[in-house]
């Protein structure tokens, strides 16, 4: 495994590999400062080729997100990139894939439960299992495409735990109290008219441009979402297959949506309508909540309130699912406290089959 000089005093390799094809290949590699760090790159290429797990974690690390990065959505690969190379590269990077042990796991689990920041607060119960899941992950793609012999990362099990929060929702007489608190600002009101009315994620608030309007038919096509991540705006597809949707809109947030976006001057059709933050709704939800005396929730309760009001109303799971774009089982479970009458109808109609 030979590395030549350049004329510019500069270390290069020439490798010649089968690619994916079977075919002859050759990749050349320039730039290295030393014939030492040259032949080393050449040594990792090509264990990654042939799947060797001799290889440091984080060269693995490197396979890995070429092998899953074009599979993932950006939003969510921009914030697994970051989990790895924030919490679990700089310990882990340097030792051999074939080498780390359980007793690894449990020392890194260590250093991540003991972690405090500036304001001494410690890593939340979730955050712990996210980060502990993102890392069982890469072991996981070790065993199932590179022979690794097993995940030690499963073997130790996960740190923090599922965080189960309290669902919060708002009755309409609340909503309709905290929005009068808005009516000051345009575009916080009728951002939080279509969170509350339509019951849409954030995110798909935010995606919202005029053309996704049809105002004949009263309805807005919910096609994508937005978020702003380490500085880019992001738009991305919903969530969920399920979560592209038509929503049949009230009249009156027609007429709201339509003087809305009359009081846009200059603006591209193309454009997001609601060009704010979610700090911003956070800021805006704080003001409203304090002037009017409403309890505060969490700005995706106000999606949780959506199906509540469409519960009381009658509706059922399946017609709540198809708007709000969830699947109906998910409605059942999630809010079946929500539905008191339903258990009772049910032993009303059982009784009558006895009789």
């Amino acid at each position: 495994m030979p590395a030549y000089k350049d004329p510019k005093g500069k270390w290069y390799v020439s490798v010649y590999y089968d690619n994916w094809q079977g075919i002859r290949t050759r990749k050349l590699k320039r730039g290295f400062a030393t014939r030492k760090e040259a032949l080393e790159w050449e040594r990792i290429f090509l264990m990654k080729g042939k799947g060797d797990l001799d290889m440091s974690f984080g060269a693995f690390v490197e396979l890995y997100k070429t092998d899953l990065k074009d599979r993932i959505k950006l939003n969510t690969w921009i914030m697994k990139d970051s989990v790895i190379d924030q919490k679990i590269l700089p310990f882990f990077k340097e030792k051999k894939m074939n080498d780390i042990r359980a007793s690894d796991i449990i020392a890194w689990q260590n250093e991540m439960m003991s972690f405090k920041d500036e304001n001494g607060k410690a890593y939340s119960p979730t955050y712990l299992k996210t980060i502990h899941n993102q890392l069982s992950a890469i072991f996981n793609h070790a065993v199932k495409f590179y022979e690794l012999k097993s995940n030690p990362a499963a073997k130790v099990g996960n740190m923090g735990k599922e965080k189960s929060r309290e669902m919060l929702f708002w009755t309409k007489a609340e909503y309709v109290k905290f929005s009068e608190a808005m009516m000051d600002k345009p575009i916080s009101f009728y951002a939080f008219e279509m969170l509350y009315w339509c019951g849409l994620r954030l995110g798909e608030l935010l995606a919202l441009t005029s053309e996704d309007f049809d105002f004949e038919k009263k309805i807005v096509r919910v096609t994508k979402s937005y978020q702003r991540i380490n500085g880019q705006d992001i738009v991305t597809d919903p969530k969920t297959p399920k979560s592209n949707r038509v929503i049949q809109m009230p009249d009156f947030l027609v007429d709201e949506i339509k003087e809305y976006l009359e009081s846009l001057y200059g603006y591209d059709p193309k454009e997001r309508i609601f060009p704010i933050t979610k700090s911003f709704l956070h800021h805006e939800m704080n003001r409203g909540c304090k002037e009017t005396g409403v309890k505060r929730i969490r700005i995706h309760d106000l999606r949780h309130s959506h199906v509540s009001l469409l519960i009381d109303l009658g509706f059922s799971a399946v017609a709540i699912a198809d708007r709000v774009g969830h699947e109906s089982i998910d409605i059942t479970y999630r809010y079946a406290h929500l539905f008191p009458t339903r258990q009772k109808d049910m032993a009303n109609k059982l009784n009558l089959e006895r009789s």
